[in-house]
């Protein structure tokens, strides 16, 4: 009796090896994605608090001069606090990315504009191009999961890249699945573009693919390698959350 339980007991052990490690190479993607990405979210931050503190210097700096009466000073008062709640609103977007909700859907080109607006000053420093050409439907994805492996893609496919091109991200709806395309191909304007040389004091980290698929596994995605790019396949987001099916 013992000695049958026991291949089973070490199947079971070694099953539950597996899943930890995989979970483990998965967190590690969703960490490196996130060291990729902060440079333009810590910019997106900045922008806001910037406009923020210019203006308050600005209407400092004439209150001190004594130039600004009352109908001024009440004007530029309105506009500081409209800049302060673009700036709160701004941080909070960010923060999002850290710590998005997993039952939080978007439509999917939605979550593919969103990706691609936060990414495309980065990428077009390095020399790259990215197009969105997804077009609007009704099919909603995690934005989580659309954020994070998207994202990946994309810095996976310009790390890989041997010269500055354009990535092209495409999107089609099968069944209960949306099939994204990233494409790259030369870019219009500056054909067969040389690479630029790194400008960062330090190197970049890079994304590992068998943890890339492990993250895949960990949404439910498929992601798979083609001749000029990437596949990925995300499911439909199933919301169960009563606050987010109903919401007040």
């Amino acid at each position: 009796m013992f000695a049958t339980e026991e291949p089973v007991i070490a199947i079971q052990a070694d099953d539950d090896a597996k899943a930890a490690r995989r979970r483990s190479m998965a967190n590690a993607a969703r960490q490196t994605v996130l060291r990729r990405v902060a440079p333009a979210l810590r910019h997106d931050m900045v922008v806001g608090l910037q406009a923020v503190a210019m203006m308050a210097e600005m209407l400092n700096a004439r209150i001190e001069r004594g130039s600004v009466n009352p109908t001024d000073l009440q004007s530029s008062v309105s506009k500081l606090n409209r800049l302060a709640r673009d700036a709160v609103a701004g941080c909070l977007k960010v923060t999002s990315w850290i710590d998005a909700g997993d039952e939080e859907s978007v439509a999917l080109q939605q979550g593919v504009t969103e990706c691609v607006t936060l990414l495309a000053a980065s990428f077009n420093f390095r020399g790259f191009a990215l197009l969105n050409e997804v077009e609007p439907t009704g099919f909603e994805v995690c934005r989580n999961a659309v954020r994070s492996l998207l994202a990946a893609s994309l810095v996976m496919l310009a790390d890989s890249a041997p010269a500055a091109c354009e990535i092209v991200v495409t999107g089609e709806v099968r069944g209960s699945d949306a099939v994204l395309r990233l494409t790259m191909r030369p870019r219009q304007q500056q054909p067969d573009a040389s690479m630029p040389p790194a400008t960062d004091a330090t190197p970049r980290p890079l994304l590992d693919w068998d943890e890339l698929q492990a993250l895949a596994d960990a949404e439910d995605a498929t992601l798979e390698r083609a001749a000029d790019g990437l596949a990925l396949t995300l499911p439909r987001a199933l919301i169960t959350s009563p606050l987010q099916m109903a919401p007040v």
